[in-house]
């Protein structure tokens, strides 16, 4: 029995159980599988990098205090958080990596750095 290349469609030659003439072959089919994939982690990937530096700039000496619109204004999503930090008096801290914030009154925001 005669396979093709899953991506060219050329003859294969070779082994029994393979799928692609090349290495490019391969690489252009699993690009093309995983492209929704990779635009979503893309996209996700980079509102965190936006998210850090936002923080790190508003936040230069590892504590202080900004607003809501301040974050909102530079592009900030508070969708978008790496990991969440409770104290045992029920506080909680939302991160970007090592940069946090915490939420205050008035639409206010503390900024803090884990060390």
């Amino acid at each position: 029995m005669q396979k093709n290349c899953l991506e060219c469609g050329e003859k294969l030659v070779g082994r029994e159980d393979k799928k692609f003439c090349s290495d490019s072959c391969r690489n252009a089919h699993h690009n093309k599988a995983n492209r929704n994939e990779n635009v979503l982690i893309k996209s996700v990937n980079a509102q965190l990098r936006k998210n850090y530096k936002i923080l790190q700039e508003l936040n230069p000496e590892n504590k202080g205090k900004t607003s809501k619109s301040r974050l909102q204004e530079k592009g900030f999503s508070f969708n978008h958080i790496t990991s969440i930090y409770k104290t045992k008096t029920g506080t909680v801290y939302y991160f970007v990596y090592d940069q946090g914030y915490l939420p205050l009154e008035n639409d206010f925001y503390a900024l803090v750095k884990k060390n």
